[in-house]
């Protein structure tokens, strides 16, 4: 990459030596030490191990071989990347955000059941969360035992569920990060 200074670089996931994920981490690689280079992935493959942090860096893109049948679409795809933008199949944004959901913990949670998680983080008890969002204390109730089964937090002698519950809040890979406040 030093010697030669491309614009982009066409790699597959799978290469020698083991045929696993060389591609990926080599696109990571580049893109560390030559973050002006463009990657362009190709494979028959989804790798949703490196991928994800490569995906919100400019000039990168991952196509799946099969998908890829027309010459100009491709010429065009590979243009784009080495000019710093992006090229993503549509099955590949759809494994990476499947991928992301099941990591993320709360991706189980309704809307409402996280605002009550996001409430209880900010410390407040549930007649305070009712007051915030104008329900009943038992519909608060309601909604913390919800969350509280729904992340596997069964009552026990060992720790405190609200906090054990903001701190899966906190950890999550999801977390929007915006204020509840009022």
């Amino acid at each position: 990459m030093a010697e030669h200074q491309p614009d982009a670089a066409v790699v597959d996931v799978r290469m020698p030596p083991t045929f696993t994920d060389e591609g990926t981490r080599a696109a990571r690689d580049v893109k560390a030490a030559h973050p002006g280079v463009g990657v362009l992935v190709l494979s028959q493959h989804i790798d949703t191990t490196h991928a994800p942090a490569l995906v919100g860096l400019g000039g990168f893109g991952y196509l799946l071989k099969d998908r890829v049948l027309d010459v100009g679409g491709f010429l065009a795809a590979a243009q784009r990347v080495a000019d710093g933008g992006s090229a993503l199949d549509p099955q590949v944004v759809a494994a990476l955000l499947a991928a992301r959901s099941a990591d993320d913990p709360l991706s189980t949670l309704s809307e409402r059941e996280r605002e009550v998680l996001e409430l209880m983080a900010e410390g407040l008890n549930n007649p305070a969360i009712a007051r915030r969002l104008v329900v009943s204390e038992r519909t608060v109730e309601g909604h913390v035992r919800h969350v509280l089964l729904k992340l596997g937090l069964a009552e026990s002698d060992d720790g405190h569920r609200r906090v054990l519950a903001v701190l899966t809040l906190l950890r999550s890979p999801g977390r929007r990060g915006r204020p509840t406040g009022g």
